[in-house]
């Protein structure tokens, strides 16, 4: 017995991979997981469960009230993570331009310490490094600061 393909709007299909057949079961999946619950991923939560509730009774105004309340804390604690980051990236540049001209020690990326002035202040990394006699330093690296 042959199979032959079957003509539809959408295109020519075969039935012998549509059913039971690997063209279907083998693709990846599309969407990628989130591993963070973010307020794109409550409000999906939240809409999915209003789209799927039971009609002869309907969810509870106080319960919808409290997570729509739960939802603008996510995001203000979201807003308070990424104020605070930015917070640190000031210090950080602050503490770094502070540095310069004055007598300081560090350690080195091999484990050996140095010590020299630091001349320059560089922003262009995701944190301040300090040029020290030559060497690019870490901000982190440093360990101790003499006043000029």
């Amino acid at each position: 017995m042959t199979i032959s393909p079957v003509s539809s709007p959408v295109g020519t299909v075969d039935a012998s991979t549509a059913v039971g057949g690997t063209a279907l079961t083998s693709s990846a999946p599309t969407r990628a997981p989130q591993k963070t619950l973010d307020s794109s991923v409550f409000m999906d939560l939240l809409v999915t469960q209003l789209k799927n509730q039971d009609p002869s009774s309907p969810m509870d105004t106080n319960a919808m009230i409290q997570q729509t309340s739960q939802l603008s804390m996510v995001e203000q604690l979201t807003q308070l993570a990424t104020d605070s980051g930015q917070g640190l990236s000031v210090q950080q540049r602050a503490a770094a331009a502070d540095l310069i001209g004055k007598a300081v020690t560090y350690l080195a990326a091999d484990g050996t310490t140095g010590s020299g002035t630091a001349s320059s202040v560089s922003y262009s990394g995701s944190a301040p490094t300090v040029t020290v006699g030559g060497a690019s330093v870490p901000l982190g690296s440093i360990t101790g600061v003499t006043g000029a």
